[in-house]
């Protein structure tokens, strides 16, 4: 994972306090996470008390690719990047994870080794809770358990949308769905953003070339985008989603 993200590797286990820092998890934190939001107060608490919220930096290694997948991690701030690396040693970025999202789900329920590296892109706020006390937890509250449930289905989608997208559109229009999917609230038709992260981890993102990546930049000017570093600015959208054809129906639109 390192020639993406360069090679000051942070170990899991450096003796670094600022960055091992952990708190105690309260019932807000869990209340806003999307997962958690609906279960009753009694499995809230439960969850409190096995988790924590831990402070990672930059760059620090929360898990690797073949370990034993012993915790859950769910991402409060900051941004984590999933890659697996082949036995040639080359690795590719899976997904780039948000606010909100969490990470590694299937494996620790499933009691699976991890099938990916998980890196901080930035700075971070992470939940962890530990595989052995969520199961058992999992096992005495049905809600709990129907909430993870629902929540692998959902990144079921996200893969089975990311694998449709590699192979019906092209590199412009993959960057032109993830510039629309940016800007969910535009005003009028035009739409003014910065970029999550860096060029090069959205080529990554995106499963190209950052050559590649500049193409397509180039190519979506003629529909509209103007880019200015990692400012983008989106001048016809209705024209751009033409072109780029995205889902018409977003996750958030699931019952």
């Amino acid at each position: 994972m390192n020639d993406e993200f360069g090679s000051d590797e942070v170990s899991p286990d450096a003796d670094d306090s600022s960055a091992r820092t952990a708190r105690s998890l309260d019932l807000a934190t869990l209340r806003a996470i999307d997962i958690f939001r609906d279960l009753p107060i009694a499995v809230l608490h439960e969850l409190a008390a096995i988790g924590e919220i831990r402070i990672v930096r930059e760059q620090e290694i929360l898990c690797r690719q073949g370990e034993r997948a012993d915790r859950l991690h769910v991402l409060i701030e900051g941004q984590i990047a999933l890659s697996n690396t082949a036995p040639n040693g080359t690795s590719a970025v899976v997904e780039v994870v948000r606010p909100g999202g969490h990470f590694v789900l299937a494996t620790v329920l499933a009691k699976l080794p991890y099938l990916l590296n998980a890196q901080a892109v930035t700075p971070s706020r992470v939940v962890v809770l530990p595989a052995p006390a969520l199961l058992a937890l999992v096992q005495r509250a049905p809600d709990l358990a129907a909430a993870l449930m629902r929540a692998e289905a959902q990144d079921f989608r996200a893969l089975v949308r990311q694998v449709c997208d590699l192979k019906l559109r092209t590199t412009a229009q993959r960057l032109g769905c993830y510039l629309l999917s940016l800007s969910r609230e535009p005003a009028g038709n035009t739409a003014h953003f910065r970029l999550p992260f860096d060029k090069r981890l959205l080529a990554a993102r995106l499963g190209c070339r950052q050559e590649n990546l500049s193409r397509a930049f180039a190519a979506l000017r003629s529909f509209g985008v103007e880019t200015h570093g990692a400012r983008v600015v989106l001048h016809d959208i209705s024209r751009l989603r033409d072109y780029a054809e995205p889902d018409d129906l977003e996750d958030g639109e699931l019952a």
